[in-house]
C-alpha cells in the first residue's frame, strides 16, 4: 500500500499545526513492513525533521500536495484535511486523522461521500478497556503544557496580572481550577502541583474524583463540578483549565460568560476542550479561529491543537500511538483492519463514502454490512 504524509500547512496559508502525521522513525518502521511512503517536502520541517531524513528513512519526498493525496491509499496527518484537500483524494482512499467531526460534519459531508473517503478519527478510537489511546497521548502533552501557557499568560509583559504561579517566600501560590479530572486533568493537576500551586480539581464523576483524592494523598482539592460549585471556584482562581471531553461530541458549556465576569481581571482561562468546540462560553464567542485573547477582562488561550506547541516531542508520542493502527492497514489492507480490529473500528466515521458512525447524517450504514460480514 502507499501511505502519504502531506504537510499540515499549505503553502501561503495560515496555520497553527507544527506536528508530522508521522516521525522518520515511524517511517522506517512502515517501510520495513512493506509499506511504500510518500511524504511532501517540508512536512516535518516545524517538528524538525527535515526532508533528508524521511529520505534516509527510505520514504520519497516529492513537491506537490496534489501527488501526495492524489497517490495515496491511506492519507496519515493530524488535522482533518480541507475541503479542498479531499477532493484531491483518488476515490476510496483512507484518511487517518483528528477530524474531531462533530464540529466538522457539516462542511465537510458532501465532499466526504463524494469521493468515498474512509475516515479515521484518533479522537474517538478506543480500546478494550475504553481508553482513547491516541487522544490520551494529546491529552497527556496539553496537561503537562498547562502550567508553561498558564505562567506566560500571567506574566505582566503579556497582559496577565503579573503573579508567579509557584508564589515566593510570604507570597502564596497561584489558585488553579481544573474543569474536569480525565488525563488532561490529571496531568494538569500533577504538573500545576509540582509547583506548589494550589489545585483544585472538578468532576462529575464521584469515582474519578476519589482516585484523585487517592493518587495525590489530599494534597488536591476534589469538588463535584455543579453549577454552584463550578461558579464558586472559578470565581477565585488565578487559572482556569476547561478539560471537558464527551469523546465524538461537541464539549458541553460548562462555564459561562457570567462565571467569567466575576473572574478578577488580568487572570487566565485555558480551554483544552477548544477542539470539540470549547467547554467556557467565552472562547466559542471568538468563533473558529481561536487563539489567545481577552475577553471580561481575562485572558483566554483556545487553540485546538495545543501539543504543536511541542511539535518534536508531541510527533515522536502521536507516532508510538498511531504506528500499530497504521501497521495493521499495510498487513491487512484498510477493510479487513477495520474488521478484524476492533479498536480501529471504533474511530471509523465513514467507511467508503458510508456514514457508519450514529449522531452524523440521517441514515447510517451497517458496517458489518459493508465489510462482508
Amino acid at each position: 500500500m502507499l501511505f502519504g504524509i502531506p504537510k499540515e500547512c499549505p503553502d501561503g496559508e495560515r496555520c497553527q499545526e507544527k506536528r508530522a502525521g508521522l516521525s522518520p522513525g515511524g517511517v522506517r518502521d512502515l517501510i520495513e513492513a512493506g509499506a511504500a511512503v510518500v511524504v511532501e517536502s517540508g512536512a516535518g520541517a516545524a517538528a524538525g525533521f527535515l526532508d533528508e531524513v524521511y529520505r534516509k528513512a527510505g520514504a520519497q519526498v516529492v513537491y506537490s500536495r496534489e501527488e501526495v493525496f492524489g497517490r495515496a491509499d491511506v492519507v496519515v496527518k493530524v488535522a482533518a484535511p480541507s475541503a479542498k484537500e479531499i477532493t484531491l483524494m483518488q476515490p476510496g482512499a483512507c484518511v487517518l486523522a483528528f477530524w474531531h467531526m462533530a464540529v466538522l460534519w457539516d462542511t465537510l459531508q458532501e465532499q466526504l461521500k463524494k469521493v468515498k473517503v474512509t475516515a479515521i478519527g484518533y479522537e474517538v478510537i478506543q480500546d478494550d478497556d475504553g481508553v482513547l489511546p491516541i487522544l490520551r497521548v494529546s491529552s497527556e502533552i496539553a496537561g503537562m503544557l498547562a502550567p508553561q501557557i498558564a505562567g506566560r499568560l500571567l506574566e505582566t509583559e503579556f497582559g496577565g496580572i503579573g503573579i508567579l504561579l509557584a508564589g515566593a517566600p510570604g507570597i502564596p501560590p497561584a489558585d488553579v481550577v481544573i474543569v474536569g479530572g480525565g488525563t488532561l486533568g490529571f496531568y494538569a493537576a500533577r504538573a500545576f502541583l509540582g509547583l506548589c500551586c494550589s489545585v483544585h480539581v472538578l468532576d462529575i464523576s464521584k469515582k474519578r474524583l476519589e482516585l484523585l483524592d487517592r493518587f495525590f494523598e489530599g494534597r488536591v482539592v476534589t469538588a463535584m463540578a455543579t453549577r454552584e460549585n463550578v461558579e464558586k471556584f472559578v470565581s477565585f482562581a488565578d487559572v482556569v483549565v476547561g478539560a471537558v471531553l464527551h469523546p465524538g461530541e461537541v464539549a458541553p458549556i460548562v462555564v459561562t460568560q457570567d462565571m467569567v465576569r466575576k473572574m478578577r481581571p488580568g487572570r487566565a482561562i485555558l480551554d483544552f476542550s477548544y477542539d470539540q468546540g470549547g467547554c467556557v462560553e467565552t472562547t466559542r464567542l471568538q468563533g473558529p479561529t481561536g487563539g489567545i485573547f481577552v475577553r471580561e477582562g481575562v485572558l483566554h488561550f483556545a487553540v485546538p491543537n495545543s501539543p504543536s506547541l511541542v511539535a518534536r516531542s508531541a510527533t515522536h508520542a502521536q507516532t508510538h500511538a498511531i504506528l500499530p493502527y497504521v501497521l495493521g492497514i499495510q498487513a491487512r489492507g484498510t477493510a479487513m483492519a477495520i474488521k478484524e480490529d476492533k479498536s480501529l473500528r471504533s474511530g471509523c466515521y465513514l467507511f467508503e463514502g458510508h456514514v457508519v458512525r450514529p449522531g452524523f447524517g440521517s441514515s447510517v450504514a451497517n458496517l458489518d454490512e459493508l465489510l462482508g460480514g
